[in-house]
């Protein structure tokens, strides 16, 4: 699509949007038969005088997981954030460049912000359940996106979405419990689940296991290695051994900048440049 299409033209981010989304999405995970979902053209970003990326170009591809990377400060959850534009609840915060999801241009003049961060969803780093049962946390999302909904659908919805999350089988007899009465892991699950109710295309998680335990770690790792067959994951972590077990490509961060952008084994084993490799083995981070 041209820019002088989009500028005459701005499809927004609404329910047609979020199916043509959903449909495209192929199970194949080979990428040079698909263009990627996400373009990000020369991508820069500042916090009132302090600039936090420059000159960011990248693109991720569908139906696989990439990993962002690199030390603490180097600007990767600033560009995670920037994917749904969670960084435009920041007064001081500007960003220039272009990003586009399946060609259209996020920051298009009739984009539905609400809409594109359902396409888009988010988990923290810290699990977030709301402050109601396992059940609602559920519901409340699908309610928030489709209003009315009958409750044998809705029932439906939650315990697909449970499932899809590997978690149903460990509370569909405690649907009715409060959301904090599950263990860490569980939480962080559940959110991932309350993300895949809305039924998004691209699913992203800044260090989603940094207060997890070794085997809640390894149950959001496998978890997400099943999901990235149908969805599109972007991670943000510091576990490179994360990163190099479960991402299909890898991104380098450092200082505001994108230093390398590779297939993830190829990175780990024969960076091209010497700061990538400086980091992965631990010289520096």
């Amino acid at each position: 699509m041209s820019d002088s299409t989009m500028t005459d033209e701005v499809i927004a981010f609404d329910d047609e949007f979020l199916s043509q989304l959903e449909g495209q999405m192929s199970v194949e995970r080979i990428a040079s038969e698909a263009p990627p979902i996400i373009e990000i053209e020369n991508m820069g970003c500042v916090y009132g005088k302090k600039r936090a990326l420059e000159g960011v170009t990248l693109d991720i591809p569908r139906d696989r997981i990439t990993a962002f990377i690199g030390p603490s400060g180097c600007g990767k959850s600033t560009a995670l954030r920037c994917l749904n534009r969670m960084n435009d609840d920041i007064p001081s915060f500007k960003m220039d460049g272009r990003i586009t999801i399946e060609g259209q241009d996020i920051h298009g003049r009739q984009v539905n912000l609400t809409a594109l961060r359902r396409a888009v969803g988010m988990v923290f780093q810290q699990p977030n359940p709301f402050p109601m049962s396992i059940y609602d946390n559920i519901a409340l999302a699908v309610k928030e996106q489709r209003g009315r909904v009958a409750r044998a659908e809705l029932d439906t919805i939650v315990e697909g979405s449970l499932e899809q999350a590997s978690l149903w089988t460990e509370v569909k007899d405690s649907l009715k419990d409060s959301a904090f009465s599950l263990s860490g892991g569980q939480q962080q699950r559940l959110c991932i689940a309350r993300a895949l109710a809305v039924t998004p295309g691209v699913i992203m998680l800044d260090e989603p296991c940094a207060s997890l335990d070794p085997i809640s770690t390894a149950k959001i790792e496998e978890l997400l290695l099943a999901l990235s067959a149908e969805y599109t994951i972007i991670i943000v972590t510091h576990n490179l051994a994360q990163a190099h077990r479960i991402s299909d490509q890898v991104a380098f961060f450092l200082m505001g900048k994108l230093v390398e952008v590779g297939e993830t084994r190829a990175v780990f084993e024969s960076p091209r440049y010497e700061e990538t490799g400086n980091y992965i083995t631990g010289r520096f981070g």
